[in-house]
This record gives C-alpha cells, sequence and structure tokens, in this order.
C-alpha cells in the first residue's frame, strides 16, 4: 500500500531522498545568494579580500581545465592528492583492522592499547606533522605517515568497539552449531559488527582526508592541493584559496557520500534501517 505523503508527515515518517536534496540545494542557492550580494552586489570587501563566486569559479576553471602553461594546475593537484589519500586510506583500514580484531579478540591488548589509540586520537594530526618530517624527511612518506596514523585509530576502535557490541545469543548460537575460535570470530562475529565497522570506515575517511591537506601544506614542490593553498597564501590570490578549500570540501563530501550509501545498504540489508 502505497503512503500518501501527507500522512507520511503525520506519521513523523523520515523525508525521502529526494526532499533531503531538494533542501540541500536550496541551501546551497541560498549560500550563493548570500555571498553574490555581499561580495558583487554591496561590496563589503575588497576582492583581494574577499572575492566573489565569479572570480572563484574562473580561478577552478582555469585549473581544471584550463589550456595556459599556468593551468591545469588544479587537476593535477587533485589527482596527487588523492592518489596520497587513496593509498594510505587502503593501508589504515588493513592495518586497523587487523589490530581491531585482535583487540576485540584479546581483553588485555584491548585493555591497554584500546585505552592508547582513544587517547592518540584526541590528538590533532597536524601535531603528529613535525614528529613525521623528522623521522621520514620532508617529503611523501611523511604524510602518509600521518594520513595512516589518522586513518587506522578509529578503524581499530570501531572493529573492536562493534565486535564487543554482538549479541551474545549470536556467539551461542555459533557454538552450538560448531564455531569456535577465529572460526566464530570470522563467520559470526564480524559479519555480525559489519554496519558498526562501515560507521568506522566512514569517520577514517574523514581523519584521514584532513590528515593528508595539512600534511600537503608543509611538502614544497608536491602536486597536491596542500600546495595550492600555500601558493595561494604566499601570491595573495584568495581566489585560489577558496577555490581549493571548495574542492577539498567537494571531494571529501563526495566519498563521504560514497561510503554513508553502502553503509546504509548493509543496515537496510541487516533490517537496522527502512527504505525511505
Amino acid at each position: 500500500m502505497t503512503v500518501s505523503p501527507s500522512a507520511r508527515r503525520e506519521a513523523g515518517a523520515a523525508p525521502s531522498r529526494w526532499q533531503v536534496l531538494g533542501w540541500q540545494l536550496g541551501g546551497l542557492l541560498l549560500l550563493l545568494g548570500i555571498w553574490w550580494l555581499v561580495t558583487d552586489r554591496l561590496g563589503l570587501y575588497p576582492p583581494y579580500v574577499f572575492p566573489g563566486p565569479g572570480a572563484v569559479w574562473t580561478e577552478i576553471s582555469y585549473g581544471l581545465w584550463g589550456t595556459g602553461p599556468q593551468d591545469g594546475k588544479l587537476l593535477a593537484a587533485i589527482g596527487g592528492s588523492l592518489r596520497r589519500v587513496l593509498t594510505g586510506y587502503v593501508a589504515a583500514v588493513a592495518l586497523g583492522g587487523v589490530i581491531g580484531l585482535l583487540m576485540g579478540a584479546w581483553l588485555p591488548l584491548r585493555a591497554t592499547l584500546g585505552a592508547y589509540l582513544t587517547g592518540l586520537q584526541s590528538v590533532p594530526s597536524i601535531a603528529f606533522v613535525p614528529f613525521a618530517i623528522l623521522f621520514f624527511g620532508l617529503n611523501e612518506r611523511a604524510v602518509l605517515a600521518v594520513v595512516i596514523l589518522e586513518g587506522f585509530i578509529p578503524v581499530a576502535l570501531a572493529v573492536s568497539g562493534a565486535l564487543l557490541n554482538v549479541p551474545p545469543t549470536l556467539r551461542t548460537a555459533g557454538r552450538t552449531l560448531g564455531a569456535n575460535g577465529l572460526e566464530l570470530l570470522l563467520r559470526v562475529s564480524l559479519p555480525a559488527a559489519l554496519p558498526n565497522v562501515l560507521s568506522g570506515l566512514r569517520t577514517a575517511w574523514s581523519f584521514a582526508w584532513r590528515a593528508l591537506v595539512g600534511g600537503e601544506l608543509l611538502i614544497a614542490g608536491a602536486k597536491s592541493l596542500g600546495e595550492q593553498l600555500e601558493i595561494g597564501r604566499n601570491t595573495a590570490n584568495v581566489a585560489l584559496v577558496l577555490s581549493t578549500i571548495l574542492i577539498i570540501g567537494v571531494i571529501g563530501g563526495v566519498f563521504d557520500a560514497l561510503l554513508r550509501l553502502v553503509e546504509g545498504r548493509v543496515r537496510r540489508n541487516y533490517g537496522l534501517e527502512v527504505n525511505s
């Protein structure tokens, strides 16, 4: 039976995806309108301090598909940053997954290493950059080290916590069916913990992406979004800085949305959510 929109609202049902998308697009248009009004119409700030949407869009278009000798730099920077963050993120997920499994299976490790990782998670990623540079040198390995460190901690804590939240009845049923030890962990506990693990993977992505940009700010000469921010600062090109910030936000949001879609599908398959 199809439920009308009015009945859905009266019942307190969650809004559909299209409704949410409409609200988001409306909010974006409102922000762009306010930005245009403040800069291009009212001129409250000079362009070299706060450029308007047109100037930022021009910088983006030159940086992404321009044909001049200095154009296309943003596109190259996006490619370099994505390569680094995906490499670091995959390594962080693999390392965090193994450590999380070990913490979930062994109480002494969870009581010691888990507490240390929880404390490290509260340290801003930029605080690890000086140590990484002193240890690895002023190169790409230092950036990857910070990305891996920031990414694997939420994965390890999410896997460990998800395993602890598996209902004991599932483990009991698994033992009844003959699963023990590693088989019980891999075939019963881990599949049951998967929805919560995916939440940790999404958190790890946001941590890794922020850590990447912070590390890239200090690595000169590498094609990266962090370098573009530094170039904009050194040349007082506020439009370049704003365009790079927008690109960083869009890329981070797109990857988060993709991970959210996967997480939502898994949660619906597990019966934890219903289709809106």
